[in-house]
């Protein structure tokens, strides 16, 4: 047995139901979760046609590399959306969601034999980063969140807070751009700092953008590759930017996006997803041109979404520490008394709505206030339809407003 399989931290959703294993909902409320981002709107007809016509690749393997107009369809969105130029032979490889590359990017990268070999990631985090380095054969350092009151904001990365020792041993740094579960985007002042440190480390930025396509304000989140051309980085050196179409055109079961970048990486990757059998599906390639094509859809999702927080924001607001976030499907809100797990528990047993505490997403770091930069907050995916989402808002304030009478 892989003796590395050891080191794996049970996924917060096992953890989350072992929490409440003995609770018993209310049963005067119906089930309403805002637990688990998985997107719930409609998938796009012209992806369910796109797979009708596809049949026929069923008779056929698929290339690891991709067929050449899926790299096209790719390479023409990047340069629609973040004005940049990416060479569909060289720069662009299909994935089978992010999530898989993501993980598959480390064993890729990390050169376990190397003294100290370190990933870093963000704290609060997306698990599949922290388990990718394990496997790996990496240790994981952690980056946390600004203290609140920074100019930054309490929910975006402080890269200064790492030492320069870390950074030294550093081989693959994750980057989540709109976050999970912050919704924090970086800035091309944060960019700049993390180019600067990858020359001088060596390290490899992996750059997850899943979420960059649902977004609060006029304009969309800055990108990697944007970011890295505005500042004269057109070899995309040490740079893999990962996106989905999960969020982007709400077809989570599709397992189709997409891992962009400096090309001798990107050639490194092909070679290990050869050996490693990730080529996507042909009807799934078709189905993803026909995506990546189209940006209706995308407007019509992303409205819904826009919908939901501009009424469940403020109906939440004055019982809970929560403001519309940059972009993202999550609403990162701080909970009276600070102790997540205790709080949420209470909800889903007074009012059967579930909720995530941000304790669970995030790990303990001795030193700093708070340890765990995710307690004390909870994450609520809005991607049920409105309806839901009110109905859980509504409970949510009841819950919150009861425990303020208990407290008089």
């Amino acid at each position: 047995m892989n003796p590395r399989l050891a080191r794996l931290h049970p996924y917060p959703f096992e953890r989350w139901r072992e929490l409440t294993r003995d609770i018993v909902p209310n049963p005067a409320f119906a089930p309403l979760s805002l637990g688990i981002g998985e997107p719930r709107h409609a998938a796009p007809a012209l992806v369910e046609q796109a797979l009708a016509q596809a049949l026929p690749t069923l008779s056929s393997y698929p290339a690891t590399q991709g067929e050449p107009a899926l790299r096209r369809a790719i390479a023409g969105w990047v340069q629609r959306r973040w004005g940049v130029a990416l060479d569909p032979q060289s720069e662009v490889l299909p994935v089978n969601g992010s999530r898989e590359a993501l993980f598959a990017l480390a064993q890729t990268v990390v050169d376990p034999t190397r003294p100290g070999a370190t990933v870093l990631c963000p704290n609060p985090f997306y698990q599949i980063y922290e388990g990718a380095a394990l496997l790996a054969g990496a240790e994981v350092a952690y980056v946390p969140n600004h203290a609140p009151g920074s100019a930054r904001g309490p929910d975006a990365p402080d890269w200064g807070a790492v030492d320069e020792a870390t950074w030294a041993r550093t081989q693959l740094l994750y980057v989540c751009t709109p976050g999970n579960p912050t919704g924090a985007v970086m800035s091309l002042a944060d960019w700049q700092q993390l180019f600067a440190l990858s020359d001088r480390h060596g390290f490899v930025i992996a750059s997850d953008e899943c979420y960059a396509e649902i977004y609060f304000r006029d304009e969309p989140p800055l990108g990697a590759l944007q970011a890295a051309a505005a500042l004269g980085r057109s070899d995309w050196r040490r740079l893999v930017v990962l996106s989905s179409l999960s969020k982007r055109s709400n077809v989570p079961g599709l397992r189709a996006g997409f891992a962009a970048g400096d090309r001798q990486l990107m050639q490194a990757f092909l070679l290990y997803r050869t050996y490693h059998g990730s080529a996507m599906g042909g009807l799934v390639q078709r189905a993803s041109i026909a995506a990546w094509g189209d940006e209706e859809h995308v407007a019509a999702n992303r409205a819904l979404y826009q919908a939901k927080f501009a009424q469940v924001t403020p109906r939440l607001a004055p019982v809970l520490d929560v403001a519309l976030p940059e972009a993202g499907f999550y609403l990162w809100a701080g909970v009276p008394g600070g102790d997540d797990i205790g709080w949420a528990r209470g909800l889903l047993a007074q009012y059967n709505v579930a909720v995530l505490p941000g304790s669970l997403l995030a790990r303990e770091m001795p030193g700093r206030s708070p340890s765990n930069p995710g307690r004390g907050r909870i994450r609520m995916a809005l991607v049920a339809p409105l309806d839901e989402c009110l109905a859980a808002a509504d409970r949510i304030v009841a819950y919150t407003e009861s425990l303020r009478g208990a407290a008089r």
